[in-house]
């Protein structure tokens, strides 16, 4: 059984800083790309990055660009997203989710964490 776990949301003021983790476990994150997710209250899910297998290729949507750094330890099964200058407009629960790599994001994400809020608010 796969399963996807977050970790690392919390409170923080603005432009400040968090790394989440994303812990897979049930099978090789190796193989997989990575994607994050976030929803915030009222809106639509929105994915803002996706790390191909093997570190081949990098999305990024336009709203993190420049902010957002995704990333991976296969050794460790763990994919993290740091987040630097946040904004208020990044309060959302952040997801992680495994599956296929293509230019414009991931596709086909088959499993899925449970997600870890992130608040910006001073």
């Amino acid at each position: 059984q796969v399963q996807l776990v977050e970790s690392g949301g919390g409170w923080v003021q603005p432009g400040g800083s968090l790394r989440l983790s994303c812990v897979v476990s049930g099978t090789t994150l190796e193989y997989y790309a990575i994607g994050w997710f976030r929803q915030a209250p009222g809106k639509e899910r929105e994915e803002i990055s996706c790390l191909a297998a093997y570190n081949i290729s990098t999305y990024y949507a336009h709203s993190v660009k420049g902010r957002f750094t995704t990333s991976r330890d296969d050794a460790k099964n763990t994919g993290y997203l740091r987040m630097n200058s946040l904004k208020v407009e990044d309060t959302a629960v952040y997801y992680c989710a495994t599956g296929g790599y293509s230019d414009n994001g991931c596709y086909g994400m088959d499993n899925w964490g449970k997600g870890t809020l992130v608040t910006v608010s001073a």
